[in-house]
This record gives C-alpha cells, sequence and structure tokens, in this order.
C-alpha cells in the first residue's frame, strides 16, 4: 500500500539510522515529507536526505533536550515544507547500564535531559506548531520500549524515562482530547531490534527470550508508525503499541 500518508509532513527526531531511519523509510513511501534530526551523525542525516530527496526530506543537526534546537527544527520545517502534521519523538540514549548504586548523577541526569525532557520539549513545540499551521489536528508518536513496561535490572534510567514516556503520552492525551483538540497522542514500544546498539555478543543470550526465535527490524517500527501517523488510526488515543515478537505476551 503506498499514499497512506500523502501531503503529511512528519519531524522523525533520531531518524538517520536504526529504528528512525526505519521509520523515515516507511514514511517516504507512503507519501510523507520527512525533517529527520540527530545531534552527532550529520553524515548520515546527509546521507538520508541523498537517498530520499531533497524535495522529501530536509536534516537539521538538533540535541533534542535543548528546547532552542527544538525552536531550530519547528522553524526549519515550517520553512521548506509549511506545516506539521506528524512528530515522532524516536531520539533515546542507553544510558549507563550499571546497577541503581552505582550510577552517578550527572549519568543520570543526562539520561533523563534527552529521553523524557526531550519528548515533553518536542510535544510542546509540535503541539504549538500543529496549532499554527494544521488547525490544531496532528498525531503525535512517542518511541518509548518494553522497558517503559518493565524495568530492566541494569538499567534504571532507561527504564524510568521510557516509563515517564509512558504516562507522559497519557497524561498529554487525553487533556488534548478532553479540551477538544484533535492532536492524538500515542507510545509505542519496540522490544528487541537488530540495529547496531545491540552488541553481537549479546545476541545468542537475547533470541531464546523472544518467542518469535529472532529480532525484529526498524521497518516494523515504522509500520506501527506510519498506522499511527495516518488518519486509520484516528481513535487511538493515548495507547501503547507493544512491538517484541511476543516478549510481554
Amino acid at each position: 500500500m503506498t499514499d497512506r500518508l500523502k501531503g503529511k509532513v512528519a519531524i522523525i527526531t533520531g531518524g538517520v539510522a536504526g529504528i528512525g531511519l526505519g521509520i523515515a523509510e516507511c514514511y517516504v513511501r507512503e507519501g510523507a515529507k520527512v525533517v529527520l534530526t540527530a545531534n552527532h551523525n550529520v553524515t548520515a542525516g546527509e546521507q538520508a536526505v541523498a537517498q530520499f530527496g531533497a524535495d522529501n526530506a530536509l536534516f537539521i543537526q538538533q540535541d533534542v533536550s535543548k528546547e532552542e534546537d527544538w525552536q531550530k527544527v519547528i522553524a526549519g520545517t515550517l520553512e521548506k515544507f509549511k506545516k506539521l502534521d506528524i512528530l515522532v519523538n524516536n531520539a533515546g540514549i542507553g544510558g549507563a547500564g550499571v546497577a541503581i548504586e552505582d550510577e552517578s548523577l550527572a549519568d543520570w541526569q543526562r539520561t533523563v535531559d534527552v529521553n523524557l525532557t526531550g519528548n515533553f520539549l518536542g510535544m510542546k513545540a509540535a503541539i504549538k506548531a500543529m496549532k499554527d499551521t494544521n488547525e490544531a489536528t496532528g498525531s503525535i508518536i512517542n518511541v518509548s520500549s518494553v522497558a517503559g513496561l518493565m524495568g530492566l535490572p541494569l538499567a534504571p534510567d532507561y527504564s524510568a524515562t521510557k516509563g515517564g514516556t509512558r504516562l507522559l503520552t497519557r497524561a498529554a492525551a487525553t487533556s488534548l482530547a478532553r479540551r477538544g483538540i484533535n492532536i492524538r497522542v500515542n507510545s509505542v514500544h519496540p522490544g528487541w531490534i537488530d540495529t547496531a546498539i545491540v552488541p553481537e555478543a549479546a545476541k545468542p543470550q537475547i533470541l531464546p527470550t523472544i518467542p518469535a526465535g529472532h529480532m525484529g527490524e526498524p521497518k516494523d517500527i515504522g509500520e506501527i508508525c506510519v498506522y499511527l501517523g495516518s488518519d486509520e488510526s484516528k481513535y487511538a488515543i493515548g495507547s501503547e503499541f507493544t512491538v517484541d515478537g511476543g516478549v510481554r505476551a
């Protein structure tokens, strides 16, 4: 199927590699214009624009934890594409990967700043842009994790931010709906997805825990984000979509 997102403009943070790029590929295939952001991976951003074409894509370097960077991204989006229909809050970091008593405050705060505060700032900026340019309609998709549904033993910071994103999604979704504002907010909870973030050495231990018998692909998250960005999901408000090969079944 094509054109499910025809005429729509989407911002995808962390959109130049891994899950973010998988989402972008699905979005462009379905007719969307995409604004892709990343903090450090500028080369991949330029390559993504070349892959999709300058008429369909724009790359903007961004630190999602900085409000001024969000203002820059919104301004660049509106300058090129004139409106905003979809925000996919995908950018995130894995955290320190240590027991809670061994984690430094600085590491904790960095994970919170990127994974949770970044989502808050993105939602705040996107809602204002959708009100100004899109008749207060749109879709916000927060990429959380199965760690937002269960605590991971050596990821207290990551688990806390992904759980926080889950409830931030619900709070914003109900607030907008009860005020009659047609901007939907939902969360997506990936399980193990085969990206560069997952060490090869860890895969033999991971695979037996997945009922499907294999890791997911970035496009598996992209396809659910197509649904949530499209008008097909108009009655999905504050919902959680788990895509994990059966891990949480």
